[in-house]
């Protein structure tokens, strides 16, 4: 794959004003990338190669020095990426945390380490970027062998359920811990936080606007006017389909209950599921199963209580109305 600039600077250019370009390497080696760089306005560090051995390391060093001493004297610069998917700048990239520097990374997918897209604040694949062209596998040659294993086949689409799970759980989590309301501009540095590959076009969005109205138009947020233009305030829904799931998992409880009315919580998700195969309660907020049968127990849909004797949660169907 032909590495290219332009996208890579157009995705960065989203994100603030790139003031430092540098890149490293022996450039003899390297003709036609040195012109194309230098017509982006990089600055071309030359690391030439000994004879007979490698100065990849000497790159490598170079680079993380000069980002140290970036960082110390120049005080304006507040952000730092790296076009590496290397795993021996993870420690780099934790010193320019520790300094207050936000690091975004740009690797390619398949070659990079998975050490490093944790330790960044943000991080951009670079075959996901608008205006990559990458090439289509190669056609396998007619053979009576079998079949090319699961790697070799074009990755499926990200899922969005699992995102709305992903989306209503931080959301229910920002609300629990902050005292104002949720902006949208803080819930995806949130799941940056928690994912820096994160990244709504890998869900087929264009932006991450778009993204929260198709989850609100599925009732799995709200959303609300901010006070500032374009930045939304988001919340969960406070009835609708968790009034709908409270009274689901009275009725499962109720239908299943023994000789004493309880029902044990061991086990009991997976009956409401066998009833409602779309139920999550991740999709609702809740972390855990046992999260959401607390917040029924304590809208009075179900009683719910330790059992020594069974060492589980029993269950209990309240009456309706």
């Amino acid at each position: 794959m032909t590495f290219d600039l332009r996208p890579v600077a157009d995705a960065l250019a989203e994100r603030g004003r790139v003031v430092v370009r540098r890149a490293y390497a022996d450039w003899s080696y390297f003709d036609e990338d040195r012109r194309m760089l230098t017509r982006s306005h990089v600055e071309l560090i030359d690391i030439p190669q000994r004879m007979g051995a490698s100065r990849k390391n000497a790159a490598d060093i170079k680079m993380a020095v000069d980002a140290l001493e970036m960082a110390f004297e120049r005080d304006y610069i507040s952000t730092f990426v790296f076009g590496t998917g290397d795993s021996d700048f993870t420690p780099l990239v934790h010193k320019l945390r520790e300094l207050n520097k936000r690091v975004i990374g740009v690797g390619v997918e398949k070659s990079t380490s998975a050490l490093l897209p944790p330790a960044c604040d943000e991080f951009l694949y670079y075959d996901r970027l608008e205006g990559v062209d990458v090439p289509a596998p190669a056609r396998p040659k007619p053979s009576s062998a079998p079949s090319p294993s699961p790697e070799s086949a074009p990755p499926s689409p990200r899922d969005v359920d699992t995102l709305a799970s992903l989306v209503a759980q931080t959301v229910a989590g920002l609300q629990s811990s902050s005292n104002g309301p949720v902006t949208a501009s803080t819930l995806k540095r949130t799941l940056l936080r928690k994912d820096p590959t994160f990244n709504e076009a890998d869900y087929g969005f264009r932006a991450f606007g778009e993204l929260l109205r198709h989850l609100a138009g599925h009732n799995v947020v709200e959303l609300a006017t901010g006070s500032a233009k374009g930045d939304p305030e988001v919340s969960l829904p406070e009835h609708g389909d968790r009034e709908a799931a409270f009274v689901l998992l009275r009725s499962v409880v109720r239908d299943l209950a023994g000789p004493d009315g309880a029902v044990a919580l061991s086990g009991l998700k997976n009956k409401v599921r066998k009833v409602a195969p779309d139920f999550s309660e991740k999709k609702l907020g809740y972390r855990s199963f046992l999260q959401f049968t607390r917040a029924a127990a304590t809208s009075g849909a179900v009683d719910l209580r330790w059992s020594p004797e069974s060492e589980d949660y029993l269950l209990t169907s309240n009456a309706e109305g």
